[in-house]
């Protein structure tokens, strides 16, 4: 077999008032390579990491042993692992190591197509928003039906507004981070959401930053999960005159600032503000990948 490589993107989930709807993809990549093919019928999949990871269940693996996607012989493989995408850190690194394992299964069973594999990536995650960004990239929005079906939108996101991304270093697991949200929210605050998800979708489509920090406002889970982010509140309300707007990556704990200009600088503030509050953070500059 020849040397296959797979990569999947991270992604930024919620973007503010999109909670389990938005994503947007991110050029922070998941690459795995198949080392060996082994036509022995059992399925199996040996995944041989480049960095230790945490000791959590291995995502590729799990969505390779998919079982809707299991063939009645399945070979297995060895593979190499590269990621960039730091896990429980809000920037899908969960969605992309399912779609890579689900792609690394249509090499042992036959290509399926985008729909089935959303479809299985869908039902392994729980939550559609970083998958469909990270299959289809780009700034994307997910209508479940009632069927399980996923219905994508998809907005081009302006190639001149870059992401600076500041990842405290700490692990924050989405389940406890889902956990801290009510069962009900208050009516005036999903209008406050939906308006500015309007607002959003607009300032994307007609390139308009100026709209942006207000449409990246969120009344639905950011303040609920504030106190499990640190420095959440402070880079929230934090202005830069190259920032168009900042907010909660997916569950956090990292947070995403997009910037029409000099990200570099933007970075080194946002790291200055950081260690005002003596939090060690990782600031990545990224691009959204389309």
């Amino acid at each position: 077999m020849s040397r296959t490589v797979i990569r999947t993107a991270g992604s930024i989930g919620n973007l503010g008032p999109g909670f389990d709807t938005l994503g947007l993809a991110v050029s922070l990549y998941l690459r795995v390579s198949v080392r060996r093919r082994i036509a022995d019928g059992q399925g199996r999949l040996v995944t041989r990491y480049a960095r230790p990871r945490p000791a959590s269940e291995d995502g590729i693996v799990r969505a390779f042993q998919f079982e809707p996607f299991r063939s009645t012989r399945p070979a297995s493989l060895e593979v190499d692992v590269e990621s960039e995408i730091p896990e429980r850190a809000g920037l899908g690194s969960s969605a992309a190591a399912t779609l890579a394992g689900l792609k690394l299964r249509t090499l042992c069973d036959g290509p399926r197509s985008n729909d089935e594999i959303l479809r299985a990536a869908c039902h392994i995650e729980r939550h559609p928003d970083n998958a469909v960004a990270s299959l289809f990239g780009g700034l994307t929005s997910s209508t479940v039906g009632h069927d399980g079906g996923v219905t994508v939108a998809r907005w081009k996101w302006p190639a001149s507004w870059k992401l600076v991304l500041a990842t405290p270093h700490i692990e924050l697991a989405t389940a406890l981070s889902r956990s801290v949200l009510p069962p009900a929210i208050p009516l005036a605050d999903v209008v406050f959401d939906l308006q500015r998800l309007a607002l959003l979708l607009h300032a994307v489509n007609a390139r308009d930053g100026s709209k942006l920090a207000a449409a990246l406002r969120d009344r639905v889970h950011q303040p609920y999960r504030e106190p499990l982010v640190p420095v959440l509140r402070r880079a929230l309300e934090w202005r830069h005159p190259d920032v168009l707007g900042v907010c909660l990556s997916g569950a956090g704990p990292s947070v995403a600032v997009v910037v029409r200009r000099n990200p570099d600088g933007v970075a080194r503030a946002l790291a200055r503000l950081y260690r005002l509050e003596r939090v060690p953070c990782t600031l990545r500059i990224a691009r959204v990948h389309q």
